[in-house]
């Protein structure tokens, strides 16, 4: 099979996944043993015809893929893709742009630049801070937190890129009780430990309390980091920014927000009060492949300081063609060094969407969230634990753990929707996320029906 015979067979196969998605079993439809017989086995000695390789593939992973891409999938915060971004991720795969440098991509460097002034504009903040595209929110919290470590050590008259952290001054970093295990893992790698936080207690909706950090920035003496939330993960909460944004320039301190999904708010007029403040925060981290639907991976770092983001990120080498300050060089902003042309995909969904269309796609998710809400506590029995003011929901069976356990495995098994379970504080609960752009009304009511057939079922 030639070039382009290969690649227009491979067009209808996905063209068949994806007008299959509406109606596909959302969960897996095998075993890991099934899956290991079809796609693994020892490598051939030979190559095989790359026609056969795609058939065989699609064919083989098909019973173990997720409809994670369709319209009742509510399992952690993960968006479909809109057409216009997974058609150019599909040219950005053609291309196969390196986007180190403007010389390895001009193309690629001029949409990182006009993507991120659009960001910008839509999130609320500040049209001066430098904007990276990383993998995910991961790396964009690793990112933030990279140049606060910079800066606030830089205060201190400490380079920590040249000189390490040994013998640093003492970082204070000061955390909510519910910050997400990615701020965890991100201290991790930046040294500056998981165990070592100092953690401000909650509400009852996970958000960070104002009078409690206040009491824990009283007792930190050294440089400052605090990390707050856009979007508990459970409920959908916000920490009080404009409550915090003083109490951290008080002490000197940087002030990150972990805006995963939840700063996605600030594009809709009707939530924006939930990110009041965050515009004074010093960094933010979001991720486009959950509310801007874009595929992965398509994490957002923005910083108000482009200095100490570069001196946190940039690295230099005889061999580069690096630019002199005019155009952009993309590496300069991210970890990665040899990467993929994010912005492309980026750049396609926010120009198809609009100002309007972003909008209306976060606030009809947050309708359906509540649809959900009120369709599932109808019924004798269900709890929903959070104040669904975005689009998150989380419910309790029969105030059970084992019973809500049981009827999220049930769901799982019946294949309508997938959703996920959680802890929060301390009871099991389901966990519901609407954050793709092609759920309707239709599949919420047809999501609640199977949920509530397997609380019945499990109560009996």
């Amino acid at each position: 099979m030639d070039h382009s015979d290969l690649l227009k067979r491979t067009a209808d196969l996905a063209l068949e996944f994806l007008d299959g998605l509406p109606e596909r079993r959302v969960g897996q439809a095998t075993s890991v043993d099934e899956l290991r017989a079809a796609l693994g086995g020892p490598l051939p000695e030979r190559g095989e015809d790359a026609g056969r390789v795609i058939e065989h593939l699609a064919r083989a992973a098909d019973p173990g893929l997720i409809g994670m891409a369709g319209p009742r999938y509510f399992g952690f915060v993960i968006g479909g893709h809109v057409p216009a971004s997974l058609a150019a991720d599909w040219l950005t795969s053609a291309w196969d742009q390196n986007a180190t440098l403007y010389a390895t991509s001009p193309a690629n460097s001029v949409v990182e630049e006009a993507t991120a002034g659009w960001l910008l504009e839509v999130l609320g903040l500040p049209a001066m801070a430098s904007v990276g595209f990383t993998t995910g929110c991961s790396m964009a919290n690793f990112t933030a937190l990279a140049a606060a470590r910079h800066a606030v050590l830089a205060r201190q008259g400490w380079d920590v890129e040249t000189d390490g952290l040994f013998g640093a001054p003492a970082i204070d970093v000061v955390i909510g009780d519910e910050a997400h295990a990615t701020i965890l893992s991100a201290l991790q790698m930046l040294g500056l430990g998981r165990e070592r936080v100092k953690r401000v207690a909650t509400d009852g909706q996970g958000r960070m309390v104002p009078a409690a950090l206040r009491e824990i920035l009283a007792s930190a003496s050294g440089p400052l980091i605090v990390c707050a939330q856009a979007g508990n993960v459970n409920t959908g909460a916000f920490d009080p920014l404009e409550e915090i944004v003083p109490l951290v320039r008080e002490r000197g301190g940087w002030l990150h927000v972990d805006g995963a999904f939840g700063l996605w708010a600030g594009a809709v007029p009707a939530l924006a009060h939930l990110v009041r403040g965050a515009a004074a925060a010093d960094s933010w981290a979001t991720d486009a492949h959950k509310w801007l639907n874009v595929p992965y991976d398509s994490g957002i770092v923005i910083v108000a300081h482009p200095e100490p983001h570069r001196a946190a990120m940039t690295i230099s080498a005889a061999y580069l063609a690096q630019t002199e300050g005019r155009e952009r060089d993309p590496f300069d902003w991210v970890p990665e060094f040899s990467r993929r042309a994010r912005g492309f995909t980026v750049w396609a969904a926010l120009r198809s969407l609009g100002r309007s269309g972003i909008a209306g796609l976060v606030e009809r998710c947050c309708a359906l969230a509540r649809r959900f809400a009120d369709r599932l506590r109808e019924e004798s029995g269900v709890e929903v634990l959070n104040d669904v003011v975005l689009n998150q929901v989380l419910v309790r069976f029969q105030a059970s753990d084992a019973l809500t356990r049981e009827v999220i495995a049930r769901v799982q098994a019946d294949g309508t929707c997938w959703l996920g379970g959680t802890t929060w504080q301390g009871k099991a609960a389901m966990r519901i996320s609407v954050s793709n752009w092609s759920t309707a009304e239709a599949d919420v009511d047809a999501s609640a029906a199977a949920i509530l057939r397997a609380f019945r079922a499990a109560r009996a």
